[in-house]
């Protein structure tokens, strides 16, 4: 298990992290959303040992990271970190030699995760000449051709198409089946909601909400969804003799609720433990009942709600995504050689 206990990071008078904790489980995969400057990458930064915390400590099954340790982490930054004109497979062999793989090893490795990513026929090939698409896959397969127990991914499904998504989805879910552990953040909520065990929600260098998507959903009132062959002021008749106020669908029309015709869409709010089978009966009797049941929140509306708006003096201080990781790579080349 990682876990990451009151990071401080300050920049002049910029709080980047305050007291920023969270934990990941052996083989789960780890949501880590928020705003844009939020603190996501200097956290990941700490992480990988490129930046130092002011304070606060990073343990991997209870023993603070090290360099050894950390040579079994798989790193995919939002940046490319990838030499433009070096061949993809020359590239993914050097960098499992940096974290101790023998020349055949790091050969196996390489073959093995350019097939599983579809990009095996371009392994000949200068990274320049790719898409940005198959340069993000490259970038996985260099974050996994070590094999890694710990996978440390910052914005890895920016600018895939679906297939690609899929494609990748599908490496992480098998990876978290082999025990691999995996924190990843990403803008795209309803990937997140759709691979994570767990996410960590972070505003303003601040941990705001941390739990399983089912408990980060609870709530003190339900709202419930209707579609019933019915007029909205049956139903409202209906409903209110069950103490309950009807108010018009603002999705109908959505993928979520669709419009029928002849049928209409309503939600209503209950206080957690009231009885929804009453106000099931109440509705039967204004006309037949087609669908009936909570409209939990999605991962997107749980994050506007706990994140307040990031404000341009907020933001993380620039830096050069490929200086650090490369940074990095030469550290491991350099710690390999002693």
């Amino acid at each position: 298990m990682l876990a990451v206990q009151n990071l401080n990071k300050q920049f002049g008078s910029l709080h980047a992290l305050t007291d920023t904790s969270f934990h990941v489980n052996d083989g789960e995969i780890f949501g880590f959303v928020g705003s844009n400057g939020a603190g996501k990458t200097t956290t990941m930064r700490i992480i990988l040992g490129v930046m130092a915390t002011d304070s606060g400590s990073v343990e991997f099954n209870g023993v603070p990271l090290n360099f050894s340790m950390r040579q079994h982490i798989g790193y995919m930054p939002e940046e490319r970190g990838l030499y433009p004109r070096m061949k993809i497979g020359q590239q993914l062999e050097y960098f499992a030699a940096l974290h101790g793989l023998d020349a055949s090893s790091a050969r196996a490795a390489t073959t093995e995760w350019t097939q599983r990513l579809g990009i095996a026929d371009r392994r000949d090939d200068e990274v320049q000449k790719l898409s940005l698409g198959n340069q993000q896959r490259v970038q996985l397969a260099a974050a996994l051709v070590s094999n890694p127990q710990f996978l440390v991914l910052d914005e890895p499904f920016s600018g895939l198409d679906p297939v690609a998504v899929d494609v990748m989805s599908g490496v992480l879910q098998d990876a978290a089946a082999a025990g691999i552990s995996t924190l990843f953040s990403s803008h795209q909520l309803d990937l997140v909601e759709r691979l994570c065990n767990r996410v960590g929600i972070i505003s303003h260098g601040k941990m705001v909400a941390e739990g399983t998507i089912d408990e980060l959903r609870q709530t003190d009132t339900v709202t419930y969804a209707v579609a019933a062959s019915a007029t909205f002021s049956q139903l409202s008749a209906a409903a209110i003799q069950a103490n309950v106020v009807l108010h018009p669908d603002p999705l109908e029309g959505s993928a979520e609720a669709p419009a029928l015709q002849g049928v209409t869409r309503a939600t209503f709010t209950l206080e957690r433990g009231m009885d929804d089978q009453a106000v099931l009966r109440a509705l039967l009797n204004a006309g037949s009942v087609h669908e009936f049941g909570p409209r939990r929140p999605h991962l997107t509306d749980l994050f506007k709600n706990v994140v307040i708006d990031d404000s341009p003096s907020r933001h993380e201080p620039s830096q050069d995504g490929q200086h650090a990781v490369r940074g990095l790579r030469r550290l491991l080349g350099r710690r390999a050689q002693q």
